[in-house]
């Protein structure tokens, strides 16, 4: 996976995912295959999530860790 830079220090992946759809907007998210998904690009290098607290707080970034 390419990377770049973020400011002065951080390096991340080139792609990243963009997780708005994984708890908000789009009618209902199905969480499975949001943590299939999170956890596929995890396995191809991303490390870079596109999250936010409107998208349900804090939910989008508890998906990764859930199995």
């Amino acid at each position: 996976m390419k990377t770049r830079k973020l400011g002065n220090e951080l390096t991340v992946s080139a792609v990243g995912l963009g997780c708005m759809g994984m708890s908000f907007a789009y009618g209902e998210a199905d969480e499975s295959q949001s943590i299939r998904t999170l956890h596929r690009a995890i396995e191809l290098g991303v490390d870079f999530f596109d999250t936010a607290e409107v998208y349900g707080p804090y939910e989008n970034e508890k998906l990764p860790v859930r199995r």
